[in-house]
């Protein structure tokens, strides 16, 4: 839509493309900052003429002038007979390069044309100052006077721009010192004191009915505000003052309305010393730059803009991220200045809800630890008592009860009762009592919360969010769960402790709910378990233990929840804690965002690697043999080598074509040997065992960091030894000088890089191991091992070591209401020490900058990777691929998946040189690229939906750029399409709101038939389009979600390869259900709709200096050989009782899933995890003892895979001892 806007300001963003007619001036300021356009209007109320004569001025905020069309048109009409442009732009270069390159043609265009190009802040007046025609230093004078604000300040900078007008000497302003911090309204009132920082620019613009509102809101609760106008947060001597300041009045919390974080992104793992010495809580208020209106209508919640400077990076300061306090809204028309002044609208509803949490935490705080009433809560799904107390990669019931026994020793009133002893003893107390289990049902309950207190709080609630919850569920009265004593609790409590099992989100009520309600709101018993908390248990804090739970996931809008969302429903305003594992920021960040919550990360699970056992080792030894004999020419080899190749036949390897067999198995197991596993699990606040702790530093000290070089490639390197231990592959040979030199340093095999790679290795643990001891290891080859064996001793090792005690200090400090420090988070074996210590609230990324230019490289690679070894398998080129984007690992990698996508459509990402920003897309031309273009369609996450919106607007426009390119269809699949069809958009997800793939509920019940039914839950839940561009830099802009099943089943009929990456080794397929959703949904749709099963591709992004790209079946077969028949994991998940045989129940699930949405699992698999699992008797003993519910879902689960025909090949034996053993565990849970 084209518009023309005789009142420039007057509308919105969302409005269209809209054309400025602003009646020409001779002065014209051009400002990102509202606040300047209203300072200079007050400025006109005071002085009309500053510029002296008749000059006059116009302004106009940037926001109107980002597309190149309205720029060019604002150029040739209002600009035309403009003598003097003032640019003051908040931000880099590349947030306006092509109106900074623009307004330079329009001054040389015309003599006496003169451009005034200012910064915003002090740290982008290197850059942006040169760009304008006037002096330098007339230039930085005028920069620091409207930096340090106020319509004095501005009244002298308009005062000296007479002289460039009448073309006399420059005479440049001398600013006037304002103080900064300056308090505002503070009064002698009773109360907690609360600090609140507040830009300047309000003040100076009027602008102060939010200030007004937000102030009165925290008095109301009795909380006394201590309000600060700041200049920038940025500035340390502001940060010296705010310090000073709210210290003297010892601020109990401080709330801040500010943008971006007092600390850069390079330096915020260090911390924040503003906040970190203050040591309170920091809220951080919303201030949106859309409209209420805009707001209410968007499913997301927050622009793209706002997300980067209001969320992300106040995350890394450790602020809380509450709500929406004020929206942008034109408060009056100006005249002189021909626009519209925009001002905040306060929003009372959203300023009380953040004002009651600052005052439930203040609440917190105050109360003494023995009067303190907590809430700790288990996540619980699928909802079977096999699978309580969830948590990704930690023991989460071991970890909670050594939470009860520190809050016991903290003073904490937990009751006279013996606390549980372990994990076990705690889980059998819950499972005593109910849980969501139906089998439970019949047990009693906790408490209940009666009828009529839920209808007095549900007839609080907006309508609207009621009307949706009882379309679903009718009223509350109906709820089928609903007792004579009202709603049923489910849980244990500890004098002033409540445990709690978090309810199911009701998706197993009714089986149809899976297939088509991806938005499916909570439960009445769902909301009532939470309102139990808040009105009778009356919790001051709730922690939901480990990653994670479902609150967080409720629909509603992405960031800056309304009152009608669930997640506020659910939790409200209380203070939140979530100790959650380090290396899944995105689903972390969801948490924060969604449910105010408070990050504590913790260490990952203890990591090893996987070796070999049983067959894999006797064919190494069966190979070792045959190579050996073969080398001496004796008669024994061509025996051995069919003996070999007998082996190699039972046991099923996914060998590649064309290689010599015994070669490629060699290298295969040289692969498998030194895959990365989890050996075990972690349990908060502590430390591994000494084995597992040596193990888990030597992965640690094995990726290269930053321009380094990890330990094995420094050991390599002093050796004179020519592999690379980290970026070559296992199964290449090596050369003879690095075999010669192996075997005399005493490696007694050395024909692959792989068997150079575990020697090293073990070279690697004999220096590590003096190291935890506390002693020099002896022997140090040279300096490059000396090198990283010193910056282990100084940094890697002592933050590891301070991680279980600095978990155990976070878990207290957070619930006694203190601040915990932010800090970075990411997989730490990709080379990232700086994740430790553990026990920070993480912060994730600044998508500014996203794809970087690393995943960009790492991409590309990988893209090349899968084009090559699809053209030798099909021996054609790939035209048509499917990709599902997460926005966990995004933010952990810096836009991989992106980087991936951009390289097989052909498009080149471009960065401005000084902030390494994302600033344009560029095709990169045919003959250049080599191939043919690949038609991508990506399925996106919601999280990623919510986190990434620049993302999805970056994607389309390369998809449009290729879509609009010309080029001829051999060439260019996507064109050949957008020429059929007119559709350029290939970015599809979750409904507005929802999140998900469809899958899980279905494989957790039961209720399918056949492939075709997973198909079509994924393709309910995965069928709506998201168009639209974003701004100059992508942060502009808006995205349109529409559904559009016919569109997404178009798309994935011509898909020809579905692939999904992972970008470390901390996990794998078999760990979580998202990526048997997601990749195994796409598969099952792709067959529905096409008629035909797609290939199936594993990225290996683990290591950024060698991606691997493989068939997903091979990627199942490394994984059930390296961790899933791996007596070491076994034997791992044995040590954690309960959560062990939670943890194996649930790879079997996975498996299953994943085998039941693609086919591809491998037969043999399940005989074997049934041969090792539920046919060894220390196993079995193991799961009778601590997870007899777990062995029922196991054998239940293999005899499901028989009667689906995914087991093809299970023996009778098998089967009739599976059978016994569902009967004899329905024995054990009963009794």
């Amino acid at each position: 839509m084209h518009r023309l806007a005789a009142v420039p300001g007057s509308t919105s963003p969302s409005d269209g493309l809209v054309f400025i007619e602003q009646p020409p001036a001779e002065v014209v300021l051009l400002s990102s900052a509202d606040s300047d356009l209203s300072a200079l209007a007050a400025l006109l109320d005071r002085d009309p003429r500053p510029l002296g004569g008749a000059i006059a001025i116009r302004a106009l905020n940037l926001a109107a002038l980002q597309h190149p069309a309205v720029l060019d048109h604002y150029l040739r009409t209002s600009l035309q007979d403009t003598r003097l442009v003032v640019v003051r732009l908040l931000g880099g270069r590349s947030h306006w390069g092509y109106g900074l390159e623009q307004l330079q043609r329009w001054a040389a265009g015309r003599p006496g044309r003169q451009l005034l190009v200012l910064a915003g802040t002090a740290d982008q007046e290197m850059e942006l100052l040169p760009l304008g025609t006037l002096d330098s230093a007339f230039s930085l004078a005028c920069s620091r006077c409207l930096l340090e604000g106020g319509t004095e300040n501005l009244r002298r900078v308009l005062v000296s721009l007479r002289h460039p007008l009448e073309g006399t000497a420059l005479r440049p302003p001398v600013p006037e010192p304002l103080a900064d911090p300056l308090p505002h309204d503070w009064r002698q009132e009773p109360g907690p004191r609360v600090g609140v920082v507040l830009y300047r620019a309000l003040l100076q613009a009027d602008d102060l009915a939010l200030v007004e509102a937000l102030l009165q809101a925290l008095r109301q609760r009795g909380l006394a505000p201590r309000a600060l106008w700041v200049s920038s947060l940025r500035s340390a001597a502001v940060q010296g003052g705010v310090s000073d300041l709210l210290r003297r009045e010892a601020v109990q919390l401080v709330l801040c309305t500010t943008s971006f974080a007092s600390v850069q992104l390079s330096e915020a793992g260090l911390g924040a010393p503003l906040w970190d010495g203050l040591g309170v809580p920091v809220l951080q208020l919303l201030c949106s730059t859309q409209s209420r209106e805009a707001w209410g209508a968007s499913s997301l919640g927050l622009s793209p803009l706002d997300l980067s400077l209001q969320v992300a990076l106040p995350e890394l300061d450790g602020r809380i991220t509450t709500r929406v306090g004020a929206f942008k809204q034109p408060r009056q028309a100006d005249a002189r200045l021909a626009t519209a002044l925009q001002g905040y609208l306060p929003d009372l509803d959203r300023l009380a809800w953040v004002a009651d949490l600052a005052a439930h935490w203040c609440d917190l705080r105050s109360t003494p630890p023995d009067q303190r009433r907590l809430a700790l809560v288990l996540a619980n799904y699928p909802t079977r008592n096999s699978r309580l107390a969830n948590g990704v990669g930690l023991d989460t019931p071991a970890s909670c009860a050594a939470m009860l026994g520190w809050l016991r020793q903290a003073g904490y009133d937990l009751g006279q009762a013996p606390l549980p002893s372990d994990g076990d003893d705690l889980i059998r107390a819950l499972l005593a009592g109910r849980s969501n289990d139906p089998e439970s049902h019949h047990r009693p309950a906790l408490s209940h919360l009666s009828l009529a207190d839920y209808e007095a709080w549900w007839a609080t609630l907006p309508a609207d969010g009621r009307e949706r919850l009882e379309r679903q569920w009718g009223p509350p009265s109906t709820d089928p769960m609903l007792e004579p004593q009202g709603f049923p609790i489910q849980g244990l409590s500890y004098g002033r402790l409540v445990l709690l099992i978090q309810p199911e989100r009701g998706y197993g009520r009714d089986p149809a709910l899976s297939y088509h309600s991806p938005d499916l709101p909570p439960t009445h018993l769902y909301l009532a378990q939470y309102l139990w908390l808040r009105q009778v248990a009356r919790v001051q804090l709730v922690c939901h233990v480990g990653k994670h739970g479902n609150l967080e996931w409720l629909p509603g809008k992405g960031l800056g929840l309304s009152a009608s969302c669930f997640p506020e429903w659910a939790l409200g305003p209380l203070p939140h804690v979530y100790p959650f594992i380090v290396n899944d920021p995105g689903e972390g960040s969801q948490a924060k965002r969604r449910a105010q919550a408070v990050i504590l990360d913790h260490l990952t699970p203890p990591l090893g690697r996987a070796g070999l056992h049983g067959d894999l080792r006797q064919l190494e030894a069966l190979l070792d043999e045959y190579w050996e004999a073969a080398q001496l020419g004796s008669e024994r080899a061509e025996g051995l080598r069919q003996s070999a190749l007998r082996q190699l036949a039972q046991l099923e390897m996914p060998l590649g074509p064309g290689d010599d067999p015994l070669d490629a198995a060699e290298g295969y197991l040289c692969e498998l040997k030194e895959a990365q596993i989890r050996t075990g699990l972690h349990r908060f606040g502590e430390l591994p065992s000494a084995p597992q702790l040596l193990e888990l530093l030597a992965c640690l000290a094995r990726p290269p960091v930053a321009d380094g070089q990890g330990l094995t490639q420094a050991l390599a390197r002093d050796l004179q030894l020519r592999f690379d231990p980290w970026g070559d592959e296992e199964a290449e040979p090596l050369e003879d000088a690095d075999r010669r030199r192996l075997r005399e340093l005493g490696c007694t095999k050395a024909r692959q890089v792989g068997d150079g790679v575990e020697w090293l290795e073990a070279q690697a643990l004999d220096l590590l191991q003096p190291l935890l001891e506390g002693n020099t290891p002896s022997a140090i080859p040279g300096p490059h091992t000396a090198a990283v064996l010193d910056r282990c001793a100084a940094g890697l090792l002592p933050d590891l070591l301070r991680c279980g005690e600095a978990e155990h200090r976070s878990f207290l400090t957070a619930l006694a209401g203190g601040r915990i420090a932010a800090g970075p988070s990411g997989a730490p074996t990709r080379g990232r020490p700086d994740l430790l210590p553990t026990g920070r609230n993480f912060y994730s990324v600044d998508l500014r900058g996203l794809p970087t230019e690393a995943a960009w490289d790492l991409g590309r690679r990988s893209a090349e990777l899968l084009l090559d070894q699809h053209r030798m398998e099909q021996g054609e080129p790939l035209r048509s691929l499917a990709l599902s984007v997460w926005g966990t690992s995004t933010m952990r990698n810096g836009g991989e998946d992106i980087g991936q996508a951009l390289a097989l459509l052909g498009v080149r990402p471009v960065w401005d040189g000084p902030s390494r920003r994302l600033v344009d897309l560029e095709l990169i031309p045919l003959p250049q690229l080599g191939r043919p273009r690949v038609d991508v369609t990506l399925r996106i996450s919601g999280l990623f939906r919510d986190a990434f919106p620049q993302l999805v607007a970056w994607f389309n426009r390369a998809t449009t750029l290729v879509a609009q390119s010309g080029e001829a269809d051999a060439d260019n699949p996507l064109a050949a399409a957008f020429r059929r069809d007119g559709q350029p958009w290939r970015v599809y997800g979750s409904a507005p709101g929802a999140y998900g793939a469809g899958l899980q509920g279905l494989i957790d019940s039961g209720d399918w038939e056949s492939r075709a039914d997973l198909a079509e839950a994924f393709l309910n839940w995965s069928s709506w389009r998201y168009e639209g561009l974003g701004g100059a830099d992508g942060l502009g802009g808006s995205l349109s979600i529409s559904p559009d099943r016919p569109g997404l089943e178009q798309r994935l009929a011509g898909v020809q390869v579905v692939l999904h990456n992972q970008d470390n080794r901390e996990h794998d397929l078999f760990d979580s259900d998202d990526y048997y959703q997601f990749q195994g949904g796409l598969s099952a749709a792709v067959e529905q709709v096409s008629g035909q099963a797609p290939q199936l591709w594993f990225g290996d992004h683990s290591r950024q200096q060698r991606p691997r790209m493989h068939r997903l079946e091979r990627e199942f077969d490394k994984v059930l050989r390296s961790r899933l028949l791996n007596p070491r994991w076994i034997e791992g998940m044995q040590r954690h009782g309960y959560k062990g045989g939670f943890e194996m129940a649930a790879s079997l699930d996975y498996l299953f899933a994943y085998d039941a949405s693609t086919d591809r699992v491998p037969d043999w698999g399940y005989g074997a995890v049934c041969d090792q699992w539920l046919g060894d008797e220390a196993v079995l003993a193991f799961l009778r003892r601590s997870n007899p519910w777990a062995l029922r879902d196991m054998a239940e689960r293999l005899l499901e895979a028989h009667h689906r025909g995914l087991w093809e090949g299970a023996a009778a034996v098998q089967l009739q001892r599976l059978r016994e053993l569902v009967l004899e565990s329905e024995a054990l849970v009963e009794g």
